[in-house]
């Protein structure tokens, strides 16, 4: 039934290009389209949840985490493949007890919110062994939309980075998974990373109490996906060089390193599942210069489904060369905004990586910088997350950090920079 999804691409840019210059950007928007609602509901699905059991969750965080995985477990339909992992060093089958998924019916519902509800904390935390569980439970259903959410409160402290590492390795291209770290003993870039590897996003949950609507939600949203593992396909000239294919909406994600070749000069870089929705990407293509007037095909770019061969959508990235620099300097304004937000992004983590040096003067500059950034660019979130950790005066353009962050507010906004905001206004093409 994908048949009936519609996607869209379409390319934003300035082709023109100054004699001798080189290099090509464009902000690729991808759209889905149509009843993908009610498509989704025909569309094999797997879940897993997987809760950190970990000693330090044997406070009012193990019974909020209790009612959140039962919220998610309501909301996924019958139909579904599904399973429960509690995460300590090991990880462990709580539903079904043995290493195998279930099918949602309303006596399995019940029983593994019974399950559920009988979770204790006690023990470590090695992240990497339950997504590795996680992995081999998704196994069976490579065509399914697979998806899992993380629930942690810890930092990964019983097993090594490079076990971590590994284990990412092991489950990459297998299910996307969406993290959550509730409270604020846990390692923002640790759970990226884990998001990162495995396409899915990264949130922090200060309070345990909004844990359930939480995973309530990020299980609508899984069983609103109608197409699974969807690829951006790129083809460009021989004598071209890729420089970088980054998603820049909703959130900032470099894709560039994650290419697997397609065939001669196409790779394919990875989008996961998608449901009814738009995402953006800037596409860097370094070109060998042309004469002026010439005009050249820089980059085809497509939507597929690489294990079908499916093509979804399509679009061209153009380049020209025009002795006019009114023409070649003209800049495209979603290229503009996207290299700002990306900007905005990678002030704050110096920024914040700065102040974790004990660096203020430097960590002032950049979080200084990032929040006049924030503010023109129209993003309000990432400048009230700012607000959190500054001292901003309007009127004179000057910034002071507060005395005392506290860690909470460093967590909101280290999570919260990678995410953009789209351009107030929406120009036409480019």
């Amino acid at each position: 039934m994908t048949e009936q999804a519609q996607f869209t691409i379409r390319v934003d840019q300035n082709k023109y290009l100054p004699v001798g210059g080189t290099e090509v950007n464009a902000i690729v928007t991808v759209e889905a389209t149509g009843p993908l609602h009610a498509i989704a509901q025909n569309v094999e699905a797997a879940e897993v949840i997987i809760i950190d059991t970990s000693t330090s969750m044997a406070t009012e965080r193990i019974s909020e985490a209790r009612k959140a995985a039962v919220a998610a477990i309501d909301t996924l339909r019958d139909g579904v493949h599904f399973a429960i992992i509690a995460g300590t060093t090991k990880a462990t089958m709580v539903y079904p007890s043995r290493k195998e998924m279930a099918t949602m019916t309303p006596e399995t519902r019940q029983a593994a919110r019974a399950a559920v509800n009988r979770l204790i904390a006690d023990g470590g935390t090695a992240i990497g062994t339950w997504l590795r569980l996680a992995a081999d439970l998704f196994e069976p259903y490579a065509g399914a939309v697979r998806h899992a959410i993380l629930l942690t409160d810890g930092h990964n402290q019983h097993e090594t980075a490079a076990q971590l590492d590994a284990a990412l390795a092991y489950c990459q291209g297998k299910f996307v998974c969406d993290c959550r770290g509730v409270g604020t003993g846990w390692e923002v870039a640790e759970l990226r990373k884990v998001a990162s590897t495995l396409l899915g996003t990264v949130q922090d949950i200060p309070d345990a109490k909004d844990l359930e609507a939480d995973f309530r939600a990020m299980a609508q949203q899984a069983m609103g996906k109608a197409v699974a593992d969807v690829a951006l396909r790129l083809w460009t000239p021989q004598s071209a060089k890729i420089k970088f294919v980054k998603q820049v909406s909703p959130t900032l994600e470099d894709l560039t390193g994650r290419r697997t070749e397609a065939g001669p000069q196409t790779g394919d870089y990875p989008t996961g599942a998608w449901g009814q929705e738009t995402r953006e990407y800037h596409v860097c293509i370094e070109v060998t210069p042309g004469a002026v007037g010439q005009e050249m095909r820089a980059g085809w770019v497509k939507l597929v489904q690489p294990d079908s061969g499916m093509q979804l959508a399509a679009g061209n990235i153009l380049a020209q060369w025009t002795d006019d620099p009114a023409m070649s300097t003209r800049i495209n304004p979603r290229v503009a905004h996207y290299t700002g937000q990306a900007e905005l992004a990678g002030l704050i983590q110096e920024g914040l990586q700065a102040h974790r040096e004990h660096d203020f003067a430097t960590a002032t500059a950049r979080l200084g910088r990032a929040r006049v950034l924030a503010e023109e660019s129209g993003n309000e979130a990432t400048a009230k997350l700012l607000d959190r950790v500054l001292d901003y005066d309007r009127a004179t353009g000057t910034v002071r950090l507060k005395r005392n962050i506290d860690r909470a507010s460093e967590i909101a906004l280290d999570v919260g920079s990678v995410r953009t905001v789209r351009t107030r206004k929406d120009p036409g093409q480019g």
